[in-house]
């Protein structure tokens, strides 16, 4: 240890740099309090103190009872007037990507049919799809549309892999947001799963409700969002 800066300093720079470098990597574990205590010859006490410059940082996080992360890597998104994922991610430039998790016709069950202004059982077209961002896995989102207005829409999405350009080839060339509705809540197992989170990791779940240019509902989504990984902007 360099003399004259105090030792718990040191330390934090020493992991600061190890996580820099890539020696742990976003989201993973830390070594615990004890085998970090052990590498630098220190008691606890000093290693915490270097742990808690770490979160003042913004580089690591503490879980009570589970250890030390390193943070993720955070990605802005921005909720406005015309939902589009992918234009929103690359005006970042990062890269936007995903796959399709299932898709089907089923009928509207009451949460659905409330959001569309339609008769419970009336059919609709359910896309869900897997978000990421520059491969790394950031939301799951559901996606409900009256089947009989957009009755190819599934067969023209698993052509395109995209929404707005699948509407497209429907007849419906733009598209606004008329509500979003966001709570946060714990993950459950096949979100964890999915999302590649750790354990009691929380999601923010959005409920969305977007019209057509003449204000007809014409979409509700839902999508739950790594809550570690991602921070929603609402511009007034």
């Amino acid at each position: 240890m360099q003399t004259g800066i105090a030792v718990w300093r040191q330390i934090a720079e020493t992991l600061a740099g190890d996580i820099a470098g890539g020696a742990f990597g976003p989201g993973e574990k830390m070594p615990t309090e004890a085998a970090l205590a052990q590498r630098f010859a220190v008691n606890r006490h000093t290693v915490r103190r270097a742990i808690a410059d770490l979160v003042d940082r913004g580089m690591v996080r503490v879980e009570q009872g589970r250890g030390t992360f390193v943070a993720e890597d955070v990605v802005e998104y921005a909720v406005g007037d015309r939902p589009r994922f992918a234009e929103i991610i690359s005006s970042q430039r990062r890269a936007p990507g995903g796959r399709l998790l299932r898709a089907q016709r089923l009928p509207a069950d009451e949460q659905v049919a409330a959001a569309l202004r339609i008769k419970r059982g009336t059919p609709v077209h359910m896309i869900e799809r897997l978000g990421e961002v520059d491969d790394r896995p950031i939301s799951i989102s559901s996606h409900y549309f009256p089947a009989k207005r957009f009755p190819g829409l599934i067969h023209y999405y698993q052509e395109e892999q995209s929404i707005t350009r699948s509407l497209a080839r429907c007849g419906l060339s733009d598209y606004l947001r008329l509500t979003t509705r966001v709570r946060a809540r714990r993950a459950s197992a096949e979100e964890l799963r999915t999302l590649q989170l750790t354990p009691n990791t929380p999601v923010l779940e959005t409920e969305a409700i977007n019209t057509d240019t003449d204000g007809k509902r014409i979409e509700f989504g839902i999508s739950r969002f790594a809550a570690n990984r991602i921070e929603l902007i609402f511009d007034s």
